[in-house]
């Protein structure tokens, strides 16, 4: 595993088949080793934070990226959004929201509540592939690093 400061990605998707794909694409552009998975809203949030199953974890050093479904279980993807953003260590943490839904009031949520992007989540493995080689690249590899995710 990676040290905490190379984590590129943090990868908060609670369905198994979607996490998997979503996993399988980030992949071909990233090492693994720099990717974290949380199953669900509450565990991404102890990971940020360093708290429950993931105290002692400096959460000074955050991940350059989380990946944040919206649709999550035990806390939804909006709620995740809004406490990254009223927390200094988190605030300025680029998040893109992956969501199935087209309804605009929906998506419009996921920016009124500090979304950097939203992308439409597929499950047409070319298409998402597509998709998450973009997002890594400007994300991780064009995009400037917030302070807190400067190695």
């Amino acid at each position: 595993m990676a040290h905490a400061a190379d984590l590129a990605i943090l990868l908060v998707e609670d369905n198994p088949d979607h996490r998997e794909l979503t996993l399988s694409a980030l992949h071909e552009v990233c090492d693994a080793s720099r990717i974290r998975c949380a199953e669900d809203g509450a565990d991404a949030l102890d990971f940020l934070f360093g708290r429950g199953p993931h105290a002692g974890r400096d959460a000074r050093k955050q991940p350059r990226l989380v990946i944040l479904d919206m649709k999550l279980t035990r806390l939804h993807g909006i709620d995740v959004l809004k406490a990254m953003r009223d927390d200094p260590l988190t605030q300025s943490v680029p998040v893109v929201v992956l969501s199935g839904s087209t309804e605009r009031a929906e998506l419009d949520r996921c920016y009124e509540a500090g979304a950097n992007s939203v992308v439409r989540k597929s499950t047409d493995h070319d298409e998402l592939r597509r998709k998450m080689k973009q997002v890594y690249e400007f994300w991780v590899t064009v995009n400037e690093a917030n302070s807190n995710s400067r190695v």
